[in-house]
């Protein structure tokens, strides 16, 4: 049997944050500017329902937080994925970039989309996953050479390519993309695990493997 293969997703040279308050905090309605309201009343109807996660920072510059926000809507909601594999690549993402608000808000989600616990277990450890359906594992592999190689192979691609066609490509690299913004802006702004998640912990793997 062929022995699974590390994650080879995790950067070397990390440097963790001092947990302490999130550098950019909630802003208080009636200290927002205009923009920054109308952008927060966008989100509050939209989908979403809230601006948590990265918006709060994502408001200290209202334009780029709309433009965002829209194409974050289309990504989670409108993607031609189906949720399943969407919500297990934007936790691929959180695991990458050792996103801990990430994978606590997403596990969830992922579970109740039907994604196993055991393929998560293992992608939380930095390990291929085992038990993985052909779609999970071609979503797996995608991401995986995506971020490693910053390209794909043309197996990868033509695999991807007759299984979800031309629109299910760039699907894919769109979640990855707007996924991998997102946890950079959590990580930069400390944003902790949200208030009662029961998400399993996500401990950071510093080491790569590639």
């Amino acid at each position: 049997m062929m022995q699974r293969q590390a994650l080879a997703l995790i950067p070397t040279g990390l440097v963790a944050p001092a947990r302490g308050a999130e550098r950019f905090p909630p802003i208080p309605p009636d200290a927002m500017t205009a923009e920054q309201r109308a952008v927060a009343d966008a989100i509050a109807s939209g989908p979403r329902k809230n601006g948590s996660g990265p918006f709060d920072a994502w408001l200290r510059s209202p334009v780029l937080a709309d433009r965002l926000q829209k194409v974050g809507e289309y990504v989670r909601f409108q993607s031609s994925l189906p949720k399943r594999l969407n919500e297990f690549a934007i936790l691929i993402a959180g695991r990458w970039w050792n996103s801990r608000f990430e994978w606590a808000y997403h596990y969830p989600l992922a579970i109740g989309e039907g994604v196993p616990a055991g393929v998560l277990a293992d992608l939380s450890r930095g390990i291929e996953p085992s038990g993985m359906t052909a779609d999970e594992g071609l979503v797996y592999r995608f991401s995986s050479e995506l971020r490693r190689a910053r390209t794909v192979s043309d197996a990868t691609y033509d695999a991807t390519l007759k299984r979800f066609g031309e629109r299910g490509v760039i699907d894919l690299v769109a979640v990855a993309g707007y996924y991998d913004t997102v946890c950079m802006t959590l990580n930069v702004a400390d944003v902790p695990v949200p208030a009662g998640s029961k998400a399993p912990p996500l401990d950071p793997l510093p080491e790569a493997t590639r």
